[in-house]
C-alpha cells in the first residue's frame, strides 16, 4: 500500500464534519479535518446564535439518533467546559396529523411528551398565540450553534485531530491506495473520506459520487425585539393553521438569549449558488414573517428585527442522505433539522469510514 498521511480525512467542518473529527478522535483514529474557510463561517449552515433541539420525530431511524445525542451533547459540554444545551423545552403550534404517533413514539426512548389545550398553552406562554391544542415536548429546547461548532473543534483538536483551515479542496479521487485529496495547499491523501461539505457538496462530488437530488436555498429567518422583558420561552414549531394560505411554510423558532426572539419559514427560500450568494433577503418572504410575527407572537415587535441568512441543502424526501461508495462517505441535506442530531451523526460517520462493513440507517440513492 502506498503512502497514506491520515487514516480519515473529513471535508467540510461545518458542525457535522466537526462532529465526525470529534467522534474519530476520541475513537484513536488519526483524523485530518479540512475546510475551506474558518469554522463557523457565515457561508455556510451551522453559524449563527441557536438552533432549536425540537424531539419531534416517530420514525426509527430519527428516534435512534435522538436517543444518542441528547447524552452527547452533555458529554460534549463536561469536555469543552462550554455550555452548549438548554432544556427549555420546545412546543408545537397547528395541526399536526401524527401527534398520535408523536405522544407515544417519545416515551420509547424516555423523552416525554404532553398535548395541552389552548388555554393551558395560552396560560403558560402568553408571548406565544394558540388557536388549538399544542404538542409539549418538555426534553427539547435550544442549543448554542457557533459555540457548539467551536467546542467540537476544541475537543477534536485536543484529541489529536489535525485542523486545516482555509483550505479549499479542489477535487477527490478514489484509488487502491485510499483517497488522494487535491487542495489549495497540496495533496493529502486517507485511507477513507468524509464528506460533508454542505452546500457544495454537488459541486465537490461531481462524477465522483451519485448522490440524491440536493437543493441548495438561501433561508432568511430573524430575531425580533421582544415587546416586554422575558424569562425565558420554549423552542417552537408552528404547522400551516387552517387559514394560513398566506404562509410559504412551517415556521420555526425561540427566544435566543440577550437577542430575541428567533422566527423563520422552514426551507423554502430561494435556491441559491453557495458561491455566488448576495446574501439579500427576499422582500415578499420577509413581509410575511413580519405579518407572522404580528399575528402570531405577541411577545415579539414585528417592526424590531435582525435577518439572518444561512443556507440549507435539501433532499426531495428532507431525509438525510448519508452512505458510504468505496472509501467515500457521504454525509448530506442535513439542513433545517440535523443541528441537534450533530454528536450522533459524528459517531454514526466515524464508525463508517473507520469501520469496514457498517451499514448506514440512511440511503444515499
Amino acid at each position: 500500500m502506498g503512502r497514506t498521511d491520515h487514516r480519515v480525512a473529513v471535508i467540510g467542518g461545518g458542525g457535522v464534519g466537526a462532529a465526525a473529527a470529534w467522534a474519530l478522535a476520541r475513537a484513536g483514529v488519526d483524523v485530518v479535518l479540512i475546510e475551506r474557510y474558518r469554522r463557523a463561517h457565515a457561508l455556510g449552515a451551522s453559524h449563527g446564535a441557536t438552533r432549536n433541539f425540537n424531539p419531534g420525530y416517530t420514525r426509527p431511524e430519527y428516534l435512534a439518533l435522538l436517543r444518542a445525542a441528547l447524552p452527547l451533547w452533555r458529554e460534549l459540554e463536561a469536555e469543552s467546559g462550554a455550555h452548549l444545551l438548554d432544556q427549555v423545552g420546545v412546543v408545537n403550534r397547528g395541526p399536526r396529523p401524527d401527534v398520535a404517533d408523536l405522544l407515544e413514539a417519545l416515551p420509547t426512548i424516555g423523552l416525554r411528551a404532553e398535548l395541552l389545550d389552548a388555554r393551558e398553552a395560552s396560560r403558560r406562554w402568553p408571548q406565544l398565540r394558540f388557536a388549538g391544542p399544542a404538542v409539549h415536548l418538555p426534553d427539547g429546547g435550544r442549543l448554542y450553534a457557533e459555540r457548539s461548532v467551536d467546542a467540537l473543534y476544541r475537543v477534536a483538536e485536543a484529541r489529536g485531530a489535525r485542523i486545516l483551515e482555509g483550505t479549499r479542496v479542489t477535487s477527490l479521487q478514489a484509488n487502491d491506495d485510499g483517497v488522494v485529496i487535491e487542495t489549495d495547499g497540496g495533496p493529502i491523501t486517507a485511507r477513507t473520506v468524509v464528506v460533508a461539505a454542505g452546500a457544495w457538496s454537488n459541486r465537490l462530488l461531481d462524477g465522483v459520487v451519485d448522490l440524491p437530488p440536493l437543493t441548495v436555498t438561501q433561508e432568511q429567518p430573524a430575531h425580533f425585539a421582544l415587546a416586554a422583558p422575558l424569562p425565558d420561552l420554549p423552542a417552537f414549531n408552528h404547522h400551516p393553521e387552517a387559514d394560513s394560505a398566506w404562509w410559504p411554510s412551517a415556521v420555526y423558532g425561540g427566544w435566543t438569549p440577550g437577542v430575541g426572539i428567533k422566527a423563520g419559514w422552514h426551507g423554502v427560500g430561494p435556491v441559491t449558488d453557495p458561491d455566488a450568494r448576495t446574501l439579500r433577503s427576499e422582500p415578499a418572504q420577509l413581509l410575511a414573517l413580519r405579518r407572522y410575527v404580528a399575528e402570531w407572537i405577541p411577545g415579539a415587535d414585528p417592526d424590531r428585527f435582525e435577518e439572518i441568512s444561512c443556507t440549507y441543502t435539501t433532499t426531495p424526501t428532507a431525509d438525510f442522505a448519508i452512505g458510504s461508495v468505496g472509501p467515500i462517505t457521504v454525509a448530506a441535506g442535513f439542513s433545517g433539522h440535523g443541528f441537534k442530531f450533530l454528536p450522533a451523526l459524528g459517531e454514526l460517520l466515524a464508525r463508517l469510514a473507520s469501520t469496514p462493513g457498517a451499514r448506514s440507517p440512511f440511503r444515499l440513492a
